[in-house]
């Protein structure tokens, strides 16, 4: 999948201003954008050392550290937006990873490919070899991805922890975002990709939602 999708609804999401911790960040690219659009505090944890030297040169404030081990060193809430862009699939434990986003974060903004695709499920079917999509461009001997999911997975993960999911969207290459309930089975068959937005259910340290969060429809696209 083109990050530059996922990127333009994560801008959407976040108020200016906002304190901001991007995981897995990469080269920096969504946080550059952050912080000049939406003028955030932003900071950012990267895994690789060829991504911080990225990142630095663009004058961001970025640090190397491993997310399944280094988030539980960050203080409680000390972001408003925690973000993990395609990243999650990565992580050796994405449970805990997704736990941790919502301590140090009021709300977490998470993106990632969806194994239940349609696409993905008929390439199964027929061909009986991992497919290859625009959310899964990778031959399975080389990608970084270690745990797959499916939207139905990740709702059921967010229901374990305890988790509200404020919005939820459908990706797809060069396709406008569609607002979706992930708990219906047609999403599960029709997004590629999906991004979520999600808070501590019934915590009241979440403060309100985003403007937008009162007309869903305008959240996303």
């Amino acid at each position: 999948m083109n990050g530059r999708e996922d990127f333009r609804e994560i801008l959407r999401l976040v108020r200016p201003g906002a304190r901001v911790l991007d995981v897995g960040c990469g080269e920096g690219e969504l946080l550059e954008m952050l912080v000049r659009q939406k003028g955030v505090d932003g900071r950012g944890l990267e895994i690789s050392s060829e991504g911080v030297s990225a990142c630095l040169a663009r004058g961001l404030a970025v640090v190397q550290g491993d997310a399944d081990s280094d988030l539980d060193y960050f203080p409680a809430r000390a972001f408003d937006y925690a973000i993990l862009s395609q990243t999650l699939p990565q992580v050796r434990q994405p449970r805990h990873v997704l736990s941790e986003l919502l301590r140090i974060a009021e709300r977490a903004i998470v993106s990632l490919p969806n194994f239940g695709h349609w696409r993905v499920r008929l390439d199964l079917l027929l061909q009986g070899r991992m497919p290859l999509t625009h959310a899964l461009p990778t031959p399975w001997w080389e990608t970084p991805n270690i745990h797959l999911c499916t939207v139905r997975d990740f709702t059921q993960l967010c229901d374990v922890l305890g988790l509200r999911i404020e919005a939820c969207a459908a990706l797809a290459n060069g396709k406008p975002a569609r607002t979706i309930d992930p708990t219906r089975p047609s999403a599960n068959w029709r997004a590629e990709s999906a991004l979520f937005l999600l808070s501590r259910a019934g915590s009241a340290d979440a403060g309100p939602a985003p403007a937008a969060a009162t007309a869903k429809a305008d959240l996303f696209g």
